[in-house]
């Protein structure tokens, strides 16, 4: 009786036949015992995942991390201000963001173009049209001559 024994019959042995809404689920044993091990392995990783936020903390290449970031963001920021932007506008998508806040974006981009010695501002689209309306008409019909090309 042994000697035709095939576990791999067994394992592909049907549990049962479920219908559910019109869809038939046929389980077999190997896929019931992978669905307990992957929700064992489930359970397992969150309560690692628990057990490593409740015992966290700050080592020395954590506050270098720190530091790295706050460096490379006020960098970022710095070059999105001196082209008339910052992130907090380019995130919530403001054209025309309150007067408040552009006064103080003005100020602080006036600040860091003056520290950083910068002779040159990148111009927005609403300056460009500004002064290309000012141009005369020879030199309007140059400038599309100029792009044109």
């Amino acid at each position: 009786m042994l000697a035709n024994y095939n576990p791999i019959d067994w394992l592909n042995k049907t549990i049962g036949v479920y219908n559910i809404r019109g869809i038939y689920i046929v389980p077999t044993y190997w896929q019931a015992g992978a669905i307990v091990l992957l929700l064992f392995l489930l359970v397992f990783t969150l309560a690692r995942l628990r057990y490593l936020y409740v015992h966290w903390h700050l080592d020395k290449t954590a506050y270098s991390m720190f530091f790295w970031g706050f460096l490379v963001a006020v960098i970022l920021e710095g070059f999105l201000l001196i082209s008339g932007k910052t992130f907090f506008t380019m995130v919530l998508g403001w054209k025309n963001p309150p007067k408040p806040i552009a006064r103080a974006l003005d100020v602080g981009r006036a600040r860091l173009i003056k520290v950083l010695g910068a002779s040159e501002e990148i111009l927005s689209s609403d300056d460009l049209m500004s002064s290309f309306s000012e141009l005369s008409e020879s030199d309007k019909q140059k400038v599309k001559e100029f792009i044109c090309k």
